[in-house]
């Protein structure tokens, strides 16, 4: 080699490593899903999965854990390298400690970047073990042969001797609906797409958008109850139409009517109920038949996983995809080895189970798209983790959110509630309507306060069809009552939190729902945060206000998405940032006791700038704390604490399903039913009152839901208010205590008030540090005094809801 060739060389040589790729470590932002664990994070699961920020150019990741503090060669706990996305679960358990873990990628020449920053965190003593296998191990679970969803071909023998003797009269029910579909089989012509000119959201497309998913699934779940009901039984005219539905139906374009990306909401359930119908008519097929079916399956697999693949890795608060990768999964496993890429579907849905599902909740069972979206979602992934089960041996419920999720329904929705609290759908929701998925929750993670739940209600409800069929040999679940519990929770996650006087009837006790979410507004739990609701003796009287006529209407978005919609606060007319990530709340403080319930949240972030055009200048808000006490089960005490950085204007707003008879501020009543609330405005003094029962826009002539809205508006302009507020709810006719007053002090408000049972003292922080004396408290310390009749103390309580920002 020549001089000027070796220099050269050299120079090229000293380029490439020069052009090493930098990492990107940037914070996660609204929407994504952030580094996980977290620095000082515990993990309640052993080990936990990681994920970092994807990076364009990177081919490939390893990761390290260690032991301890920081990160070395000697520390190494666990390693992997040829990492293919941003996110692994490790395959083995690592004891509970202290670890640290880091990652760097790989471009495609080779280069490798810096190891990131190390981040330290802990895994619990308790923490369950979760481990997901080797990617070839973890495929090579699946059978090799046909039916592979929900059940094994070894598993058959099993379940047609159930079908002759203990499940027989399930069988019966499998057979009376195959008769059905034999005698009136469903149509199965490709349905229509939209026609030109069809304007988005309009009544016209909603029909076709919705009515193609009814129409898909009465196609290809008849088909799946068929073939599956002939496994049992050696129906062979049932697998004979079974078949014959899959490959009308497989004459559908792909990217047509029904295609993922063109209406997903057919585009999903023709994925899944393809694929089991598939399996479980395989034997059937010919191997002409086979490779039409594979070609209709590539080509609408291929659409969804580019769509999800990778970016709902670190992107994942979308709400319908959140159930199109487990519908993937399932072409994935159904197709495994006979269609190229359905490994990679495989696994992909297996990585974000581990790596990110579920993503609207914490570990302790919330779910912010709320109770309608929450029962949706969770009842179609049950299927899913009966399938993980069944087909690879992972168990969904050993996840820690899964063995808390129930709770969730019992304190939202007690026995026999009505109204589902936040979020969409929610309003027309009766506790009634939560059986059949707190069943299933119950048999799978054998929990008997759920099981008592759904016994309340003429539960447990079996799950029907072919699935219900599969589950039908599960043991019982004993029954526990709820005396253990506290009749109250709080959700830190979701940010909300359900107060209550008892967990065993709602048409026997009072319930206030509060929101102040560090989710925010996003998606379909677009209540504003600081929001709360209330309802007696089984009728909500206070609510959320509005009917979604169609997703994204404008009735929809500006009125339900506004803050105006419910019970929370508007500056200057302005609520806060809608239906947004950003509209950040978060409860600050929780204390329940079985006679005093305490809950403060702040939400001045989830409100927009004060100048649009200088977002370094801050909020249009410093402070909007709201605490809300409940001296259960008659007493309601709403205590707003906010400041603003200008002069403006603050409405307070009240919504409920009947008119508020208003006699002035000291002096408002609204009933509902068999139940009623007093209400009195205690503090500021002059609010401007009015009431509509006009929605701004309205919603369409479909919906006849017309409620009340009431609000309350400072006087002048100030920088500053706080709103005291009580709430007395009560039975229709029963006779209410009024007393009450309120008295200004050095360090906030005393407040004194009758109870049915004797009366209440609580002192309410002031926005300066108290200055002492007899009333002191300390600052941001709310000193509640509950004393029966003869004066004797029932119980104090002190609670620091002290705004930590």
């Amino acid at each position: 080699m020549g001089r000027a060739t070796f220099l050269i060389v050299l120079a090229l040589a000293g380029e490439a490593m020069a052009a090493a790729p930098a990492l990107d470590e940037s914070a996660a932002k609204d929407g994504e899903w952030g580094y996980r664990p977290a620095a000082g994070s515990v993990s309640a699961v052993s080990p936990p999965a990681l994920v970092w920020r994807p990076q364009k150019g990177i081919v490939s990741w390893e990761v390290q854990c260690c032991r301890g503090g920081e990160c070395s060669d000697a520390a190494i706990a666990y390693r992997a390298e040829g990492i293919a996305w941003n996110a692994h679960c490790p395959t083995k358990v690592l004891p509970a400690g202290e670890y640290t873990w880091r990652y760097r990628g790989t471009d495609k020449s080779g280069r490798k970047t810096d190891w990131s920053q190390a981040r330290t965190f802990r895994i619990a003593e308790n923490a369950v073990a979760m481990p997901l296998p080797p990617r070839e191990e973890l495929l090579a679970r699946i059978p090799k042969g046909h039916p592979r969803l929900f059940v094994r071909p070894e598993d058959l023998p099993r379940l047609r001797e159930l079908a002759q003797g203990a499940m027989k009269d399930r069988l019966k029910g499998l057979e009376a609906q195959c008769a059905k579909l034999m005698k009136r089989p469903p149509p199965t012509e490709e349905p229509p797409k939209y026609p030109e000119g069809t304007v988005r959201l309009s009544d016209e497309w909603k029909k076709i958008w919705w009515g193609n998913r009814v129409y898909t699934i009465n196609a290809l779940d008849g088909a799946a109850t068929l073939a599956f009901t002939r496994l049992l039984t050696g129906n062979e005219e049932y697998g004979v139409a079974a078949k014959r539905i899959l490959m009308e139906c497989a004459q559908w374009d792909p990217h047509g009517a029904t295609g993922y990306r063109y209406n997903d909401e057919a585009g999903m359930p023709y994925a899944s109920r393809f694929s089991r119908t598939y399996s479980f008519v395989y034997d059937l097929l010919s191997d002409d038949e086979r490779a039409v079916c594979r070609n209709v399956m590539k080509a609408r697999g291929e659409e969804m996983f580019k769509h999800l693949c990778p970016r709902m890795l670190w992107r994942p608060y979308e709400s319908h995809a959140n159930r199109a990768w487990h519908f993937l999964g399932e072409v994935g496993v159904a197709f495994l080895g006979e269609i190229e890429g359905a490994d990679e579907w495989t696994w992909f849905a297996m990585n974000y189970f581990a790596c990110v599902y579920p993503v609207w909740c914490d570990d302790d069972g919330g779910w912010h798209e709320g109770s309608s979206y929450w029962s949706s979602y969770i009842d179609r992934f049950t299927w899913w983790a009966d399938i993980m089960r069944s087909a690879m041996g992972i168990h969904a419920y050993d996840k820690p959110y899964f063995s808390k999720a129930g709770y969730y329904a019992m304190v939202l929705m007690p026995p026999h509630k009505r109204n589902g609290g936040f979020g969409d759908l929610a309003a027309d929701r009766r506790a009634e309507q939560y059986v059949p998925l707190v069943s299933a929750l119950a048999a799978q993670a054998r929990n008997g306060h759920w099981q008592w739940y759904v016994e309340q209600m003429g539960g447990p409800a079996e799950t029907g069809g072919y699935i219900g069929f599969v589950r039908g040999s599960q043991p019982k679940v004993t029954a526990k009552p709820p005396d253990d519990l506290p009749t109250s929770r709080v959700f830190r996650g979701t940010g909300q939190a359900f107060l209550n006087s008892t967990l065993t009837d709602a048409r026997e006790g009072v319930q206030v729902a509060f929101k102040s979410s560090p989710m925010g507004t996003q998606s379909h739990g677009y209540d504003a945060n600081n929001a709360f609701q209330l309802s007696a003796y089984g009728e909500p009287l206070l609510v959320s206000s509005g009917r979604r006529d169609v997703h994204g209407s404008e009735h929809h978005r500006l009125w339900m998405w506004n803050t105006r919609s419910v019970n929370s606060i508007t500056v200057d007319g302005q609520g806060q940032v809608p239906h947004s990530a950003s509209s950040k709340g978060r409860i600050v403080a929780f204390h329940t006791t079985p006679a005093i319930d305490v809950v403060v949240g702040d939400a001045a972030d989830a409100y927009p700038p004060l100048d649009p055009n200088d977002p370094g200048a801050g909020g249009i808000l410093e402070r909007f704390t709201r605490a809300i006490l409940f001296i259960k089960p008659d007493l309601v005490i709403v205590y707003d604490r906010i400041a603003a950085r200008r002069d403006v204007s603050f409405e307070y707003w009240l919504h409920a399903p009947t008119e508020f008879a208003v006699k002035g501020q000291r002096n408002l009543e609204v009933r509902s039913g068999d139940a009623a609330c007093a209400i009195s405005l205690l503090a500021p003094e002059k609010l401007k009152l009015t009431q509509t029962n006009r929605y701004v826009p309205e919603p369409r002539p479909n919906v006849k839901v017309r409620e009340w809205h009431f609000a309350a508006a400072t006087p002048q302009k100030a920088r500053s208010v706080q709103f005291v507020t009580l709430l007395r709810p009560h039975r229709a006719g029963q006779e209410v205590p009024r007393g009450a007053l309120l008295q200004a002090t050095a360090g906030g408000y005393v407040l004194r008030a009758t109870l049915s049972e004797g009366r209440v003292t609580v002192m309410l922080p002031g926005d300066e540090p108290s200055r002492g004396g007899p009333m002191s408290q300390g600052p941001g310390r709310i000193v509640i005094h509950r004393l029966a009749a003869d004066g004797s103390v029932v119980q104090s309580l002190t609670v620091d809801g002290q705004d930590r920002r």
